[in-house]
């Protein structure tokens, strides 16, 4: 690959000459010039056609796709306090989904976001000094607007709309509070959001009841959005808890994208076609139904996730309060321990698959990359002991590898018809996951290039075409003239994760170019620093940035 003039990727026009167009619809590869200008795609042209005039990328011998997009992405504030977001950008993601799990940062209101914030550090961090001067939903994605590396679509998070109306407490909602409940989401969807988050396994999003959901999903129906939830289990009871999902969306009408749809746990070993047929069977009858995965075994969440609903209502102090309690703490190891926390999902807890990801108290240092277990024969404590001590040490913002994953069940639901990629990535702490920096690479390296499990051009639609067909997004996920030039320049021969659990926060190889909306992010393999990322809304028309 040459370039002809280093400042190809800053001019208003770019031509990317002699590559093979993969264009994201599943389609097979043509070779193609393709000129870029003002933002947009404004030519396909034939290919060498553009060669020898200057700025002119040459792109022989490498392939051409839509920028990829992210279905589970949670950078609602990294994408301020890391704007250069090269984990993200140099895997070759350009549009990112945000508020995801129920928990995020808009719609609120002061007392919630204490609450939140506290309650997701360990997905976010929680600076002390951010300015978290937005409080709806419209707000937040104007204050994207000011500046962000790459696009950005919104989920309107169930979790936090509830404890906005009845705060972090147990029980089911009255008619009158599922009602405020309609209203905030419906404001939320007038702003821009593309649907509904849940998380059903985290508080409070699951004290919700299935008629509750029902309700607010009906709200998100009357607008076109879809309902992404982290449901009740992925472990005992996992099927059981899919087709609770899957019966909201057939009685609502409300299109449903099934988070991080995995079956995990002993339980679920060999169960995905189980799961499949479930959804084959929904889909026959007319159900709209799109899901996503990560290509890894293990999960990450937070460790305070461990703890069972119950003990977790109220918000952090009250848990920790709980914790502290001797008499509360021997009916949380019984939970814990014995019968299976809902937390866990309704699983007892393995402490030898629990590895401390990041903390965010120092003295904690030592504790990440090892599990509960090797934490605990270190220190010659019980397991249930270190699980409890850290929690409270840290505040409950210690964050968790799960190995909990079945290679034949990440294998079966990835090539299902209406799998999509989404990372999850956890972008804080010292040993994050690495899907965070190798999800999109990963897949098309090892798993289509080198087991052959979806050919190139599948497992790109996949990646690109088939989530915008979800998010509804008018000009993005294909190449075609006149759409948004959001591309991914790389070598199909070399392209690959290289992110470890050992090492995490590596860049993928074999990714040359990343270009948002026409703006060059890595350019030559290089991060350029340009923040040409715009917010994407929800409109009657389609999911769009605001002209």
């Amino acid at each position: 690959m040459d370039i002809n003039n280093n400042q190809a990727s800053t001019a208003e026009r770019t031509i990317i000459s002699n590559a093979t167009v993969v264009d994201g619809s599943g389609a097979h590869g043509f070779l193609a010039d393709v000129v870029l200008e003002n933002g947009a795609i404004h030519q396909i042209a034939a290919p060498g056609s553009h060669a020898g005039q200057a700025g002119v990328i040459d792109a022989t011998g490498l392939v051409l796709s839509p920028g990829f997009i992210d279905m589970h992405a949670h950078s609602d504030l990294q994408l301020f306090l890391a704007p250069g977001h090269y984990a993200k950008l140099s895997q070759g993601v350009t549009t990112e989904l945000l508020g995801q799990d129920g928990l995020s940062y808009a719609p609120i209101d002061d007392a919630t976001l204490t609450g939140v914030r506290a309650k997701i550090a360990g997905w976010n961090d929680n600076p002390e000094d951010f300015d978290f001067s937005w409080r709806t939903v419209g707000e937040y994605l104007d204050r994207l607007d000011q500046g962000i590396a790459t696009n950005a679509a919104y989920l309107v998070p169930q979790g936090t709309v509830r404890a906005m109306v009845r705060g972090f407490h147990d029980g089911a909602a009255t008619p009158e509070e599922v009602a405020a409940q309609q209203g905030i989401i419906r404001t939320a969807m007038e702003e821009g959001a593309v649907g509904m988050s849940s998380g059903l396994t985290y508080t409070p999003g699951m004290y919700a009841t299935t008629q509750e959901l029902a309700q607010l999903c009906s709200t998100v129906a009357d607008f076109g959005g879809f309902y992404a939830p982290h449901h009740r289990s992925y472990g005992k009871g996992a099927l059981e808890a899919y087709g609770e999902m899957i019966e909201l969306s057939r009685t609502t009408g409300c299109a449903l994208h099934l988070s991080h749809a995995t079956m995990n746990f002993a339980p679920n070993k060999g169960r995905a076609p189980e799961l499949l047929g479930l959804i084959d069977r929904a889909l026959d009858e007319g159900v709209d139904i799109t899901l996503d995965t990560y290509p890894y075994l293990p999960g990450a969440t937070t460790l305070s996730a461990i703890l069972p609903s119950w003990a977790s209502a109220g918000g952090t102090e009250a848990t920790m309060a709980r914790l502290r309690d001797a008499h509360t703490l021997a009916r949380i190891r019984e939970n814990v321990e014995i019968y299976g926390s809902d937390g866990c999902h309704g699983v007892v807890a393995e402490w030898g698959t629990l590895e401390i990801s990041g903390v965010k108290n120092p003295e904690l240092d030592a504790c990440v990359g090892k599990t509960i277990e090797q934490i605990a024969a270190e220190m010659g404590e019980d397991p249930f002991d270190t699980f409890v001590r850290i929690l409270l040490q840290d505040s409950m913002a210690t964050g968790i590898l799960q190995h909990v994953g079945h290679e034949e069940n990440v294998r079966d639901i990835m090539v299902h018809r209406t799998h999509c990629g989404g990372s999850d990535g956890i972008l804080v702490g010292a040993k994050p996951h690495p899907r965070a920096w190798g999800t999109f690479p990963r897949f098309l390296g090892h798993y289509s290039r080198e087991l052959g499990l979806l050919s190139l051009e599948e497992m790109l639609h996949h990646l690109t075409g088939r989530p915008a067909a979800r998010l509804k997004l008018v000009d993005r996920g294909l190449i075609r003239e006149g759409y948004a030039a959001d591309l991914v320049l790389f070598d199909p021969k070399t392209i690959n994760a290289t992110a470890t659990f050992q090492n995490p926060r590596q860049p993928a190889a074999g990714i040359h170019y990343v270009f948002v909306n026409g703006i060059a992010a890595i350019e030559a393999g290089t991060p350029t620093g340009a923040l040409a990322g715009r917010a994407l809304r929800r409109t009657p028309e389609g999911t769009r940035p605001t002209p």
